[in-house]
């Protein structure tokens, strides 16, 4: 079990390979000014341990954090104690619900990927209509190599890699199991989403094996 923020971020360090350059990809498409009074929101987020990053990199932006865990939430809740009203937090399956309000960024992390490919897809456009004019969504995620033998090749890697940043043996084969739920699609077809629900400027912006960042802008209407 996750007994704090700090453990989990611990955790997710072992876990992700080039966790840094990961985490910083995504921050660094974030396309405004760093004093920018910015709306965003974070979808499946955890702990808030990618608010966390917004939140020092954008000091004025107002984030919403969603996630369908209320353990999580609380986790969250807990990082951010005394931080005033800059955060808040909803309990929701952002899957299934309307997307709460308009936003200058919708970022995610590590958590798209545990969604069916046609509610990816569906969430695309959800994420497209909630967005201002202008304004991006930016996907840190595991995807799915382009054939089997890829995919094999990049699990192997990621073996090695966690093993080599000294993961213990019972969290990586917790980590194994809690894989076998994922429904990772491969970079390809969720840009190919991106494009059909509207984005433009559809890019991949990192690609480490199975770790990527990716997303896209909704154009001006003006």
């Amino acid at each position: 079990m996750v007994n704090s923020p700090q453990t989990y971020d611990r955790a997710r360090r072992q876990l992700v390979p080039g966790f840094d350059e990961f985490y910083d990809a995504l921050i660094s498409q974030i396309p405004y000014d760093r004093d920018a009074a910015l709306r965003v929101l974070d979808l499946g987020a955890g702990t808030g341990l990618l608010s966390m990053f917004v939140a020092e990199k954008f000091p004025h932006a107002r984030i919403l954090l969603v996630d369908i865990s209320e353990e999580m939430l609380k986790k969250a809740q807990d990082r951010f104690a005394g931080a005033g009203e800059r955060f808040a937090f909803r309990l929701a399956d952002f899957s299934e619900e309307p997307l709460p309000g308009r936003f200058h960024a919708v970022l995610s992390a590590l958590a798209i990927h545990h969604l069916p490919h046609a509610r990816k897809a569906t969430l695309f456009h959800k994420v497209y209509d909630s967005l201002e004019d202008g304004g991006v969504f930016i996907n840190a995620d595991q995807v799915l190599g382009a054939t089997p033998e890829i995919e094999a090749r990049y699990h192997e890697t990621w073996l090695r890699q966690v093993r080599a940043r000294g993961v213990s043996e019972a969290d990586l084969a917790a980590a194994v199991e809690r894989m076998k739920d994922d429904k990772m699609a491969t970079i390809a077809a969720q840009l190919n989403w991106l494009e059909e629900a509207g984005f433009r400027s559809v890019d991949c912006w990192y690609k480490s094996y199975n770790f990527a960042v990716y997303g896209g802008r909704k154009e001006n209407r003006a």
